[in-house]
């Protein structure tokens, strides 16, 4: 028996999957008696929880996808989009430790409490309750895509227009394949009008059976009752058993995948050498190790925005148990990274260049490589499909009801302080539902992951450097805050999205600016083609080989003619305008001409951007306003210096004993008697950093391993 095409046991696999959840969200219902219940588990998790909450809060399943599907796009380095974070992991040692002393519910919290300002601690919660509308797109998106590659239709039923699209895109593939030999003019504009189709998405690999939008509000619906039932506790018990799915689901194509191509070797016979490289790759140049450099930078400043990291830290029972929770469940997701690497290189071994959407690898692997018909066992597809829908739930649990946090104690209880706990709690069930509906129209109008994850890593860099100073040094002013964030969101997110809908701009030729493309003689290792087209003697001997570089957008995304079957006709801009670009051009007369500039130098230039320029706003803005009341930074910045107690009653005691002292840890500081409130590090600091840099040592070393050893 089938249904869409999928095995009885794939749908019996994941039905009993989605039955345990709401079971589980169903019982622990009856536990919520407050916020503090609802929002953080009433702080009192231990080490076990906090690794799978940090584990799962952190693993997603479009992360999954977006390492594969760059890697399937252009080897090796595109795993940098995702695998960024991996120098990142150390920097959580000591954030960690910030958000558990700080001892507040939300982010919002504390510019409230830091800047004493409502109106910041609201605008943080709508800029985050907006952006997790972008964030649930990501999980929707990618879930629906894999249903979608898992239930494709047979050609017979295919529409003449769906005929013609998969038939054009077939095409487009081909010549795809021919770009580095050379074309003859007739071909050249065929490519071309075909290149622009794909950009415009006319050009389809296949049709599937599965209607995303009807997809979207049943999962939306799944995730939605057990987290509104249970709240953050339910979100941290299925994140410990979603935790084993998500291993199964990361490890479960890699054999099947290598089988079929004969092992590493035959891996490496079939995808071309450079795609091996760590950085950089010769066929986009999108990850140069500079790059990679300023992704990380502009992610490090984004990383303490995050809305969920007050409530993950909050709810561990102290600030130890929350430092080894995320140090360990961290970790752990950048060794199960390694192997959605290995997996997108699969992918490329495969199916190179028989997909017009790269995010739809995963599944596409899956239907290929798990199919009863592939393997003789029926139920494999279901079980990697629960485990993408577990991936994805570990991620929107948390942050749902982080985010209802928000709404409740920054938007709502301000203006209404004296409703009941089953009020408040009852109001965020509302919220959880919001976002999740949120998130649904926005994959409807977004179709491209790595469009989303590229402004994930900056946006909140909008609040991240202001809330970096404002724990570490006193003289940063509320004003400072307010006008730099009104600033960089006008730069980040309302001229990136505002200038490719209105002609002015989306048909200024100034702003179609494209780099030059260029041809250019790569040596590298023959493939198995290569031999059999009597260019090599043998697999591996290197070889000269032509290689096309293609032009793309300066300021916009992509650059496209508006009539794709006519050469002559004007171009438009696309896609997201990256107005950090724009900015920077102004000081064209100093000599900069970003059409000269490789695609990685104008990625790294604009995140660089994106990491330094709201500091700049704040230091100097900060020395033309006024800073916060002194006895108010004093409670502020005695309470983060005191150490987390035992008990939640000894805790509080000691807080208002030393927020009584002000001048108690001015010795303990590097800078006494200055505005910098950092404190010396204690062995633990030193420890817990630097053996985390170890640990990103061995990372690297393991994954050097798994692209170079065969």
């Amino acid at each position: 028996m089938k249904f869409l095409e999928r095995h009885s046991y794939d749908i019996l696999v994941v039905v009993i999957y989605i039955i345990g959840m709401l079971w589980i969200g169903l019982r622990l219902s009856k536990r919520m008696k407050n916020t503090g219940d609802f929002y953080l588990g009433g702080r009192t998790l231990g080490k076990f929880y906090q690794f799978f909450l940090n584990f799962g809060n952190s693993t997603n399943t479009d992360q999954a996808v977006a390492v594969s599907r760059e890697i399937y796009r252009q080897g090796i380095g595109g795993m940098w989009i995702q695998y960024l974070v991996l120098f990142l992991t150390p920097f959580y040692w000591f954030t960690t430790m910030l958000y558990r002393r700080v001892r507040l519910v939300t982010v919002g919290d504390f510019f409230a409490e830091r800047f004493d300002s409502k109106f910041l601690a609201g605008a943080y919660a709508t800029f985050t309750l907006l952006m997790a509308l972008v964030g649930g797109g990501v999980g929707y998106m990618v879930a629906g895509k894999t249903m979608m590659a898992l239930t494709p239709k047979p050609m017979s039923e295919y529409t003449e227009q769906q005929k013609q699209m998969v038939e054009m895109y077939e095409e487009y593939s081909l010549l795809k394949d021919r770009l580095n030999q050379g074309f003859n003019e007739t071909e050249q504009a065929r490519y071309e009008e075909l290149d622009n189709r794909l950009k415009k998405g006319e050009l389809k690999s296949f049709v599937s059976y599965v209607n995303p939008i009807v997809f979207y509000f049943i999962y939306g619906l799944i995730v939605g009752i057990y987290t509104i039932m249970g709240g953050f506790v339910a979100a941290v018990v299925t994140d410990a058993i979603q935790g084993v799915l998500i291993i199964i689901f990361s490890f479960i194509l890699i054999p099947i995948g290598l089988s079929e191509l004969h092992g590493l070797s035959g891996l490496h016979a079939k995808v071309p050498e450079y795609m091996f490289q760590l950085f950089g790759s010769i066929s986009t140049s999108e990850y140069a190790w500079y790059t990679v450099a300023a992704m990380v930078l502009a992610n490090l400043v984004s990383i303490i925005a995050g809305a969920p990291s007050m409530s993950v830290a909050g709810s561990a029972k102290n600030e130890m148990t929350a430092r080894f929770g995320m140090i360990g469940g961290m970790f752990f997701k950048r060794l199960i990274m390694i192997a959605w690497a290995l997996a997108g290189l699969i992918a490329i071994g495969l199916y190179s260049g028989q997909l017009h959407d790269p995010d739809l690898i995963w599944g596409h692997m899956t239907y290929n490589l798990l199919s009863v018909e592939s393997i003789g066992i029926a139920g494999m597809i279901g079980l990697m499909l629960a485990g993408i829908l577990a991936a994805n739930m570990s991620t929107l649990d948390a942050g749902a009801v982080a985010n209802s946090a928000l709404f409740i104690k920054n938007l709502y209880q301000p203006f209404a302080p004296d409703k009941s706990e089953k009020h408040y709690i009852n109001l965020g069930r509302v919220i959880i539902a919001f976002t999740m509906l949120g998130g649904i129209g926005t994959a409807v109008f977004v179709d491209n992951l790595l469009v989303l994850f590229k402004y994930f890593i900056s946006l909140p860099a909008i609040f991240g450097a202001a809330i970096w100073l404002g724990f570490i040094w006193r003289r940063l002013t509320r004003w400072a805050v307010i006008i730099q964030v009104i600033i960089c969101t006008i730069i980040y997110i309302l001229i990136p999205n505002v200038f490719p809908e209105l002609e002015t701009f989306s048909k200024n030729e100034k702003l179609l600016l494209e780099t030059s493309a260029q041809t250019v003689l790569i040596k590298t290792g023959a493939l198995q083609e290569d031999v059999d087209a009597g260019l090599a003697t043998t697999v591996g001997q290197t070889i000269e080989k032509r290689h096309v570089i293609e032009s793309v957008g300066v300021f916009f995304e992509d650059v496209v003619r508006i009539n794709p079957e006519d050469p002559d006709s004007p171009k438009m801009g696309t896609g997201r305008f990256h107005a950090e670009l724009w900015v920077l051009s102004w000081f064209s007369w100093l000599g900069y001409d970003l059409s000269t500039l490789s695609k990685a130098s104008l990625v790294a230039l604009r995140f660089a951007f994106d990491a330094l320029f709201p500091f700049v706003l704040l230091f100097i803005i900060s020395f033309f306003t006024n800073p916060v009341e002194k006895r108010k930074l004093d409670a502020f910045f005695s309470k983060m210096h005191t150490p987390v107690q035992k008990s939640l009653d000894e805790d509080a005691r000691v807080v208002a004993e030393n927020i009584q002292k002000p001048d108690k840890f001015e010795n303990d500081k590097i800078f006494p008697g200055s505005n910098w409130e950092i404190l010396k590090p204690s062995w633990y600091d030193y420890a817990g950093f630097f053996g985390s840099w170890i640990m990103v040592g061995v990372i690297i070393i393991i994954l050097w391993l798994v692209v170079t050893v065969y």
